[in-house]
């Protein structure tokens, strides 16, 4: 799971505490996904949602988030 890369132009703007949030590895889904997708604009809140998977991390929080990846894309939440 995890964040998507950041770009070069994000990096160069990042503050210190946005650095912890490159711990994850890069995947198909998250925690931005499953929990408001589109209307999640506001850098802050994205990068407190990839934080938050860091602190929750485990095997059975990924085939949850899995799982409700699934049901949101299928019921269009979030979607714009």
């Amino acid at each position: 799971m995890g964040t998507r890369p950041p770009t070069l132009d994000e990096v160069k703007q990042y503050s210190h505490h946005h650095w912890k949030r490159l711990e994850v590895k890069p995947g198909i889904t998250g925690e931005w996904q499953v929990n408001g997708r589109s209307k999640v604009i506001d850098f802050e809140a994205i990068v407190q949602l990839d934080l938050r998977y860091l602190r929750r991390w485990s095997v059975m929080y990924d085939l949850h988030l899995i799982g409700k990846t699934i049901w949101v894309v299928l019921s269009k939440q979030g979607a714009c």
